[in-house]
């Protein structure tokens, strides 16, 4: 029997990752904090020993915006993901792919990101903590015949996103009729909507393939086009204030994902425009705020 489980998976990208991997495992056992703290030593390998999964995906991380880049429990999750995947080896487990970041990086360097070529040079411990967990985590498989995939995420949009983050902030700003203040946005990234990402990591995870892989669009698109899909899909275009942010000084011009893995290996590419998925994004974010469900951060 094939039996998956998510860490972090009810979260922003896991509760898609759930859903698309219903259908192809046994079983799918999704956890978030509310079902016990992964970070807690104890608890980590009791859920392995207990769940005893063939496949696992791990997404749980600190994530909170404004706060994850420099966390102290960046570290912290660093011990407690080596733990979880020390006890997934030791319980049997055949399969772990692990979420990484387009942060393990070198921005200064980097514009179009290959998995090999381009230099790992992290600038926060964000992404510091992800690139030694990723290389550790490759090793460790390597040395215990475990297949792992490390999954290096680029900028990721849609429905449930914190709403602190770039397409939700405007959406809500727009939606209740306050200005929206932007940069100029000229800076290009690597958007892609968090169907498509759970999507690709779901794929990725049924295939065979080990080491890192990008998980992105492969196609630059200036944030200021983003910002000009989502004034569309809200209808309030001129409440949009470009410039009346600046641009951090080094804020790189260009990091997109080279996607060739992706593509070439496991067989997989975007299948939702942006438009489309902007505005989706949009008429959730209008629903959760006409109910009350939701409010703007």
């Amino acid at each position: 029997m094939k039996r998956l489980l998510i860490t972090g998976g009810t979260g922003f990208l896991g509760q898609p990752c759930a859903t698309l991997a219903r259908p192809h495992f046994d079983t799918v056992q999704a956890v978030g904090r509310a079902a016990g703290d992964v970070l807690n030593a104890a608890a980590a390998v009791h859920l392995i020993e207990a769940l005893r999964p063939t496949h696992w995906l791990h997404l749980a991380w600190v994530a909170t915006p404004g706060v994850y880049w420099h966390s102290p429990e960046n570290y912290r999750w660093v011990d407690a993901s080596q733990r979880l995947l020390t006890a997934f080896a030791r319980c049997g487990g055949q399969r772990a792919v692990l979420a990484g970041s387009c942060a393990e990086y070198d921005w200064r360097s980097a514009a179009i990101c290959h998995e090999d070529q381009t230099p790992k040079r992290p600038h926060t411990p964000y992404g510091r903590c992800k690139l030694q967990l990723g290389e550790w985590a490759l090793t460790l498989g390597r040395a215990r015949g475990l297949s792992v995939a490390w999954a290096r995420l680029f900028w990721m949009y849609g429905p449930r996103e914190h709403p602190s983050r770039l397409v939700p902030s405007v959406a809500c700003a727009l939606l209740t009729g306050r200005p929206a203040a932007c940069s100029q946005g000229t800076q290009q990234r690597d958007f892609l909507h968090v169907h498509d990402a759970a999507a690709a990591l779901v794929r990725v995870l049924e295939s065979d393939l080990t080491g890192p892989i990008n998980i992105g669009s492969g196609r630059p698109i200036a944030v200021r086009t983003v910002i000009d899909a989502v004034a569309q899909a809200a209808g309030r275009s001129e409440l949009v204030r470009f410039g009346h942010r600046a641009t951090p000084a080094d804020e790189p011009p260009l990091l997109v994902a080279d996607i060739t893995r992706l593509r070439d290996e496991v067989g997989w590419q975007p299948q939702i425009d942006l438009v489309t998925g902007v505005q989706e994004t949009v008429t959730w974010w209008k629903h959760q705020l006409n109910s009350g469900v939701q409010k703007c951060g």
